[in-house]
């Protein structure tokens, strides 16, 4: 089974996130979103995540009024293309329909009750399947502030649910014939 997991990440943590669910899927590309424009490839699965932003997917609004916080109280570390374009809204808009492929959706977001909160993963889902794609699982991961850090084990968490991912895709009959 191949993947490939598309991450927008502003402090690290979605990034981090990302990285984690590709190791539990085993083999798994990693890619942000500006670097994955235009380059994702025919996988079995296709993982898409980003941070919680005013309830939902982040809008280059507030991506842009992140940096800003950042640049101004300097306590938190940036991602170098947290504000590059596109942003994850924008190459949802763009991605080319899925005829079906298999997809999970992933957010990251503030430890509180989803009421409160926002959950980037449901407009995620929401976008991939208007595009063609089975949705086959999405999931929350949660950050103890805005900027983090993870909340604890939620590393392994994500690493978790990539394996539960990697169950859920058939293996190609040659695969499964070859472990025999």
């Amino acid at each position: 089974m191949s993947a490939t997991v598309v991450s927008e990440s502003m402090y690290g943590n979605t990034r981090a996130v990302a990285e984690a669910i590709a190791e539990g899927l085993g083999d798994a590309e990693v890619m942000s979103v500006p670097d994955a424009a235009g380059r994702v490839q025919a996988a079995d699965l296709l993982v898409v995540g980003g941070p919680t932003h005013v309830h939902g997917i982040a809008t280059k609004r507030s991506r842009q009024a992140a940096a800003k916080a950042v640049h101004e109280d300097g306590a938190a570390h940036l991602e170098a293309e947290a504000t590059d374009e596109p942003g994850l809204r924008a190459w949802l808009r763009d991605l080319p329909n899925g005829e079906h492929a298999k997809a999970a959706a992933f957010d990251t977001r503030l430890d509180k009750s989803p009421w409160l909160t926002g959950v980037a993963s449901r407009g995620i889902a929401k976008r991939l399947r208007r595009d063609g794609y089975d949705v086959i699982d999405q999931e929350s991961f949660l950050v103890e502030e805005s900027e983090g850090p993870l909340a604890e084990g939620e590393l392994e968490r994500a690493r978790e649910w990539g394996r539960k991912l990697a169950s859920l895709i058939p293996r190609p009959a040659a695969a499964a014939r070859s472990e025999r």
